[in-house]
């Protein structure tokens, strides 16, 4: 059952496996008993172990299922021996996670994948909810969780395959970027390279900055919203202040980069000022309407850009960037299009409750978007909702005690970098609207001063930052936004190659419609095609474009 991965196999690798049924295979009846004898491991609780089938590309492999107690359920996606690669991968999770995630595209192409629900079920207590009263939640979801993960999935993956993984992966986007920074900082020695996307390592601060976001929206009856209530009703249903705020930065800031596609490449390089380009489209008389901002609303759109701050003024997270703008009409501002309810309610409106303070401070309501609810602080458990948060309490020290289960902000990466000798790649959208970048370029830059002493290049042999122009939370948005994560990784630890771009496609029904080459930061792509030609969608492919 033994299997050596064999020299010059390393490459050919990385290739995805198609998918056609010739390369279906099912289980022998020996391979199908040694997946089945892991049910029996004597050093893990193991709930269950059999032989699936691999939805991405018809392949059998052995799907194991267990519980690291008292409460983290895991599970192990391990390919028959012959269609192992010989590595492992920790697959990272998002939200408040809860469930088990799937990998079956890594598994198809020979990876021994393993996840956890992050030590609660998100069914039975939805949102933040587990972390009411119970500090043990706590932990497993700050960090326990992902590493117990890792030395589970590796003993297992050394059972089934007789033989330790060659190599051993973190892949994350959002939570599971916080979880690989946390494993860079805390676990140091668990894998050989992480690949990060987007993450939410300012973990306290960013829901705090979320909520205040949140409470500036939906105030005095939406009285700052950037949305506008047409009909009357008392609801706000139109978004055209969000259009207009978006079309106008747009003039200023696209082709900052010679380049008119609807991306913005380096958003802190345009200036766009809200006093100075929105001063023709305040609201005569400071009277509200649908085509024009109030006095309050241009305070809300420079508090979007600005990020939030306390009562003194004293910065808590980084601001939004110019090209999130379209994101914020689904995640913070209430209108017919998101149904009233803002997206980042789902996310944020019950972490203050449960996962913010110490001391807990109550039960979150049923409905969060109810503002004009009057809760009950005597009841047992008492009532608390997210819009009697004071942001002070971030300054205040409030939540320093869960930061420190929490946050992964120690930029000090020596133990991984240097003395494990592993690798790191970072990536964030320049347009993310649920986490914004300016916390991640932030990071990088203390961690080559922290680790590095600042120096840059020999920082960049160990870990690397892509700031992708247009691309949302983990994905999506108008700029070119997909290309294999961890490939890149895999070639950079295996082979010495390290990445000297990232190549970004974004499709248009089943059609590339843009290309661009993403180099490290602070590098950007530059286009150096034909003469007169940069706004024709035909010429951006990745060769017309140079490092800058």
């Amino acid at each position: 059952m033994t299997r050596t991965l064999l020299p010059g196999l390393v490459t050919a690798l990385l290739v995805t496996v198609t998918g056609s049924p010739a390369f279906a295979q099912a289980a022998t009846p020996d391979e199908r008993a040694d997946c089945e004898a892991l049910g029996h491991f004597r050093s893990l609780t193991i709930v269950s172990a059999s032989i699936r089938e691999n939805p991405n590309d018809g392949s059998a492999y052995c799907y194991v299922r267990g519980i690291l107690p008292p409460a983290i359920g895991f599970h192990v996606q391990l390919p028959l021996p012959d269609a192992w690669n010989g590595r492992f991968l920790k697959w990272g999770d998002g939200g408040k996670d809860g469930d088990l995630d799937y990998a079956d595209h890594r598994v198809a192409e020979g990876y021994a994948v393993a996840n956890s629900n992050m030590g609660h079920d998100n069914a039975a207590e939805p949102g933040s909810s587990f972390g009411w009263n119970n500090l043990q939640a706590e932990i497993d979801f700050g960090h326990r969780a992902v590493h117990l993960t890792a030395e589970a999935g590796k003993a297992l993956t050394r059972a089934y395959y007789g033989q330790e993984p060659e190599y051993s992966y973190f892949e994350g986007c959002s939570t599971g970027g916080r979880e690989g920074l946390m494993e860079a900082q805390r676990y140091p020695y668990d894998f050989d390279g992480i690949v990060a996307g987007a993450p939410a390592h300012l973990y306290q601060e960013l829901n705090a900055s979320r909520t205040w976001l949140l409470q500036n929206m939906y105030r005095d009856d939406f009285a700052g919203s950037l949305s506008f209530d047409t009909d009357g009703d008392g609801l706000p249903d139109s978004v055209r202040k969000v259009e207009m705020l978006e079309r106008l930065v747009l003039e200023k800031c696209d082709a900052a980069d010679g380049i008119r596609d609807g991306v913005i490449d380096n958003p802190p390089a345009c200036d766009f000022d809200p006093d100075r380009d929105l001063a023709a489209m305040m609201c005569p008389n400071d009277v509200n309407g649908d085509a024009c901002f109030t006095r309050l609303q241009l305070q809300h759109v420079k508090d979007f850009y600005s990020g939030a701050y306390d009562s003194g003024g004293r910065s808590i997270y980084p601001g939004h960037t110019l090209g999130s703008e379209d994101q914020w009409i689904s995640l913070y501002i209430p209108n017919a299009r998101n149904r009233y309810r803002a997206g980042a309610l789902g996310v944020t409106a019950d972490h203050l409750n449960y996962l913010f303070y110490e001391t807990d401070p109550g039960v979150a309501p049923p409905d969060l978007n109810d503002v004009t609810q009057v809760l009950d602080p005597t009841r047992n458990p008492p009532e608390w909702a997210w819009w009697q948060f004071d942001i002070d309490d971030v300054t205040r020290g409030e939540g320093d005690f869960m930061k420190a289960i929490t946050d992964a902000n120690d930029p000090d990466l020596s133990r991984m970098l240097l003395d494990r000798g592993a690798k790191l790649i970072l990536y964030h959208g320049w347009s993310d609207g649920l986490i914004v970048p300016g916390g991640t370029v932030d990071y990088y830059d203390r961690m080559v001063h922290t680790t590095f002493g600042g120096d840059l290049p020999a920082a960049q042999d160990h870990a690397r930052l892509f700031m992708i122009p247009g691309m949302g939370h983990c994905g999506g948005g108008p700029g070119p936004n997909s290309w294999d994560k961890l490939a890149p990784l895999v070639e950079w630890v295996e082979r010495g190659n390290a990445p000297d771009a990232l190549i970004a496609t974004r499709s248009s029904g089943g059609v590339v419609a843009n290309e661009r080459p993403i180099f490290p930061y602070p590098a950007q792509a530059v286009y150096t095609g034909p003469v007169g030609g940069q706004d024709d969608p035909a010429n951006w492919v990745a060769g017309n474009f140079s490092r800058r």
